[in-house]
């Protein structure tokens, strides 16, 4: 029975301590207190959601300026650093709302720019008390002291440093969205791109123009007259270049990489008779190697006779020569230069 007590009067201690705690934060001790400007900020964005525009971005304005100001004053009440740092992570956390404060907006506050500039906010807060001496009442602006600037110029240097890296990376990530066929590319060299797997990438852009592509040649070469035909392939690069101009129009218009692919048919006889057609998706965008690369879907056109009526009124027939063309179903990649039109 007495343990039982113990165990109820020792729940009820715990309570009390934590009753105590939640009192302590969220109770200011007095007006002038970090908690005093977390409920203005809490209190202006309710209110702002009553109240119409201009009204309301003031109100949101005081807010935002309510929620920074306290949050910093609150941790920087007893800071706890980054490991190997002298920047308090309450300065990091200052910093995240000073980035989505000033460069957030109101459909996406979490934005690239607003990641980018974080660190470097977060080390001109952290340097700030340096500048000043005196009381929270009494204060004026000073020079660093000797021994402090030198950590100064190292943390803003470094941040620095990080907000670059975070940039490039949001800029290799929109030049990706913008010129998917970069990954195609080859990176064994590169210092800072890692590609996962060994597997080669075919850019799928390329491969999508290429597929389009042949059943349109096709359909204006099979079953139509030899010498039809023939002069056709005469005028390869105009026929060719105009239906893979219209595919790239039609496909890749929301991408920016649609004016550095360039459609080109390259022609050769074969010994018995007939035509080899070779369908090109030639990139002409930025590529690791200096001769670039290209894709090839090879077509094999030969000729193949078939009957023809030579009078309605006549059962007589006689023979005449039709193409038949045959496209392999891959696609394959050369990264050298396109071979020479003949």
């Amino acid at each position: 029975m007495n343990s039982l007590l113990k165990d109820i009067f020792g729940l009820f201690g715990i309570l009390d301590d934590v009753y105590k705690q939640l009192k302590k934060i969220l109770i200011p001790p007095k007006a002038y207190s970090w908690q005093t400007l977390i409920y203005l900020s809490v209190f202006s964005g309710f209110m702002s959601s009553f109240a119409v525009s201009p009204i309301r971005d003031i109100i949101a304005l005081c807010g935002w300026l309510f929620l920074i100001a306290g949050t910093a004053w609150y941790t920087t009440d007893d800071p706890l650093k980054v490991p190997g740092t002298n920047m308090p992570i309450g300065a990091l956390i200052t910093g995240f709302l000073v980035s989505v404060f000033a460069f957030g907006n109101q459909r996406d506050l979490l934005t690239p720019r607003t990641v980018v500039i974080w660190p470097t906010i977060a080390a001109l807060i952290t340097a700030i008390p340096d500048f000043i001496e005196g009381t929270d009442t009494d204060s004026k602006a000073r020079i660093p002291k000797p021994e402090a600037r030198q950590k100064i110029i190292i943390l803003v240097a470094s941040c620095m440093v990080i907000s670059c890296w975070l940039n490039f990376y949001f800029v290799m990530d929109k030049w990706l969205q913008e010129y998917p066929s970069l990954l195609a590319d080859e990176f064994q060299n590169s210092t800072f791109v890692v590609r996962r797997g060994e597997r080669e990438r075919v850019p799928e852009n390329g491969v999508l123009i290429l597929n389009q592509l042949q059943p349109l040649v096709e359909a204006q070469i099979s079953d139509k007259p030899w010498s039809e035909v023939e002069r056709w392939l005469l005028e390869a690069k105009v026929n060719v270049g105009q239906l893979g101009r219209q595919i790239v129009d039609k496909n890749l218009s929301q991408f920016d990489e649609k004016e550095l692919w360039r459609i080109e048919p390259r022609v050769t006889n074969t010994k018995a008779g007939g035509y080899v057609l070779d369908l090109l998706a030639i990139w002409t965008g930025p590529s690791a190697g200096v001769k670039g690369y290209f894709l090839r879907k090879l077509c094999r056109i030969e000729p193949l006779a078939a009957s023809r009526n030579r009078s309605s009124s006549s059962s007589s027939e006689d023979k005449i020569a039709v193409a038949e063309i045959s496209c392999d179903r891959t696609i394959s990649i050369k990264r050298e230069t396109p071979p020479p039109q003949q």
